[in-house]
C-alpha cells in the first residue's frame, strides 16, 4: 500500500514490525504514518491508513506480509520517507507450518528486484502490560530474529504500546528473562520506545487534556525512534537471503540424510539376516535348489500426504526426485508450486540430491522406506549379490563387503549431517533452531553407534544449550500446543 510517489534521490527508512494481533500494531502504524505526514495536535485530523485490529487472535486469517510506503512528506518532520513492513501472520492459530509461509513471503520481498533490500529497524511490538512472554509471543519473535544474520541485533528494538509514558520495567524484564536479542543503550538496557494508543479517540471536553498528554508521549517517542533510525546504519539483506536459503537447504539435507541412514540401517539388517540364514541352512540350500530363506527386504514406496492448496500462491506438498527416489524438500515445502521454484533448487540442480530440476516433481505424496517378508532361494541371493563378487570370494564374504560399503556410505552421511548442523549454528542470529533440535537425538545416537565420541560430544553440547534455552523450549511447547489443538479439532 503506497501513499505518494518515491523520489529515488530522497532517503528512505524501512521498519519491520513483529507482534501478536491485539498488541496495537495497526494503531502504531497509523501513528507513524501521521507523524511522517506532519499531522499535529492542533490539526484535529487523524489519517486512518490501517484498519484497527478488531479480530481476535483466533480469528486472524492472513499470512500475507503487508508493506506500507509513505513518500513525499520528507521534512514534515522526518527527513526521510518511510517503508513499514507488517507481518500479521506470525503465530497464526492454524499452526507453525503457516509461519513458514510468512518467512517465504519475507524472503520473496527481500529477494525481488523491486522489493526491500535493507532494514533500518526490527520493531518487536508488545503491550505495556506484558509481564512475561508467552510461548506464542516468544515463538513469534524468535521466528523473525532467526531470519537475520548476526549483525541485525543492534537494529532490533522494543516498541511498547498502550503506554502511559512510564518506563515499563515489567516488559523490559520479560524481554531480558526471555533472552531476546535486542539493541542495548549506553546503560545496557534494551532500546525501547513508548506509544499511547489513543490518537484516534474522539476529543471531548472531558478527555481532551488526557488525550493531549497521550499525544505528546507518542510524538516525543516517535521523535526519539526517528533519531534512532537516523543514527543507526541499516542492515543490508543479502545476508538474510543467504541465511534463509542456507537454513532451508541445510535442514532439507539433514532430513534427507536421516531417511537415507535409516534405509541403510534396514539394508544392513536385511544382509545380516541373509548371512545368518545362509550359515544356518547352507547344506539344505546346496542339496535343494528350491529351499528358501525368509528375510525382511527393505524397499522404497510412495505414500500420500496431506498436501494441497492454501491460498492463491501457496501449495503444500513434497518436492521429490524420481531418479533418486528421495524426498528433497519435505515436510517444509509450503510455497513453491513447481520444483523449479523450490528454494532447494539452485543453478538448475537440486542442492540435496544433485540431480537436475527436471528430475523432480511436487505432488501430494512422498517416498517412504518399507520392509516386507520375502522368501529367497540360493539362486535369488546369488543373482542379487554375486555381481559384486571379487575373484574367489565366497558369497558370505561378498555380503560382508556389502555391509562394510553401506557402513562407509552411512558414515559419510553422518559426517555431512554433522557439518550441516555446525554450519546452521554459525549463520543465524538465533542459532537455536527447532529444525536442528528435532534432528539431534537421532544424530547423537548414530554417532554413539559409530563410536565417534568427539562429534557425539559436540552434538550433545549443542543439544544441552538448546535444552536450557527458553526460546526453543517455548517454540517446542507452542508447536506441541498447536498439534494438540489441531487433533482436538479433527475429533
Amino acid at each position: 500500500m503506497t501513499l505518494g510517489e518515491r523520489n529515488p534521490n530522497k532517503i528512505n527508512k524501512t521498519i519491520l514490525l513483529v507482534g501478536e494481533t491485539g498488541t496495537g500494531k495497526s494503531t502504531l502504524i497509523n501513528a507513524l504514518v501521521n507523524y511522517a505526514m506532519g499531522v499535529k495536535w492542533e490539526d484535529d485530523v487523524w489519517f486512518q491508513i490501517v484498519e484497527d485490529e478488531k479480530r481476535s487472535q483466533s480469528e486472524s486469517q492472513t499470512s500475507d506480509v503487508i508493506v506500507y510506503q509513505i513518500f513525499g512528506f520528507e521534512g514534515k518532520p522526518l527527513p526521510y520517507s518511510l517503508t513499514i513492513i507488517d507481518t500479521p501472520g506470525y503465530g497464526d492459530t492454524r499452526g507453525i507450518k503457516k509461519d513458514d509461509i510468512v518467512n517465504q513471503r519475507l524472503l520473496d520481498l527481500f529477494h525481488s528486484e523491486d522489493g526491500v533490500h535493507e532494514i533500518d529497524a526490527v520493531g518487536l511490538v508488545l503491550k505495556a502490560s506484558e509481564n512475561r512472554l508467552s510461548d506464542r509471543l516468544r515463538y513469534i519473535f524468535d521466528s523473525v530474529v532467526s531470519l537475520f544474520g548476526k549483525d541485525m541485533e543492534k537494529n532490533i528494538v522494543a516498541l511498547i504500546t498502550h503506554s502511559n509514558g512510564v518506563t515499563p520495567e515489567n516488559v523490559l524484564n520479560a524481554l531480558e528473562a526471555a533472552k531476546i536479542k535486542c539493541a542495548k543503550d549506553e546503560e545496557n538496557e534494551t532500546v525501547h520506545f513508548l506509544f499511547d494508543n489513543c490518537q484516534s479517540t474522539q476529543k471531548t471536553k472531558k478527555n481532551k487534556i488526557a488525550l493531549k498528554g497521550a499525544w505528546e508521549v507518542t510524538k516525543d517517542q516517535i521523535g526519539q525512534f526517528a533519531d534512532f533510525l537516523t543514527e543507526n546504519s541499516p542492515q543490508k539483506l543479502e545476508t538474510t537471503v543467504e541465511v534463509l536459503n542456507s537454513r532451508i537447504r541445510l535442514t532439507a539435507c539433514i532430513q534427507d540424510a536421516q531417511n537415507r541412514i535409516k534405509f541403510i540401517d534396514e539394508k544392513q539388517k536385511e544382509i545380516q539376516q541373509t548371512q545368518e540364514a545362509l550359515k544356518k541352512h547352507e547344506e539344505e540350500m546346496k542339496n535343494d535348489e528350491n529351499f528358501t530363506i525368509e528375510v525382511d527386504e527393505v524397499y522404497t514406496d510412495t505414500e500420500p500426504i496431506n498436501g494441497g492448496t492454501w491460498g492463491l500462491w501457496f501449495y503444500e506438498g513434497a518436492v521429490c526426485c524420481k531418479t533418486c527416489e528421495r524426498n528433497c524438500h519435505y515436510p517444509d515445502c509450503t510455497v513453491a508450486w513447481y520444483p523449479r521454484d523450490c528454494v532447494v533448487m539452485s543453478g538448475g540442480r537440486c542442492t540435496v540430491c544433485g540431480c537436475s530440476v527436471s528430475d523432480h516433481v511436487k505432488e501430494e505424496w512422498k517416498y517412504v522406506n518399507k520392509t516386507r517378508k520375502v522368501k529367497k532361494t540360493l539362486q535369488d541371493v546369488k543373482e542379487k549379490y554375486e555381481r559384486k563378487k571379487a575373484g574367489s570370494e565366497s558369497l558370505l564374504e561378498t555380503l560382508e563387503k556389502e555391509i562394510a560399503e553401506l557402513q562407509k556410505e552411512k558414515d559419510q552421511l553422518l559426517e555431512e549431517s554433522f557439518q550441516h548442523v555446525v554450519k546452521l549454528e554459525k549463520i543465524a542470529l538465533n542459532v537455536n533452531s527447532v529444525s536442528i533440535y528435532d534432528n539431534l537425538d537421532f544424530l547423537i545416537e548414530k554417532m554413539k553407534e559409530k563410536g565417534d565420541t568427539e562429534r557425539k560430544r559436540k552434538l550433545e553440547e549443542i543439544k544441552s544449550r538448546m535444552d536450557k534455552d527458553k526460546g526453543i523450549m517455548a517454540a517446542l511447547r507452542y508447536g506441541f500446543g498447536q498439534l494438540t489443538a489441531a487433533g482436538k479439532e479433527k475429533k
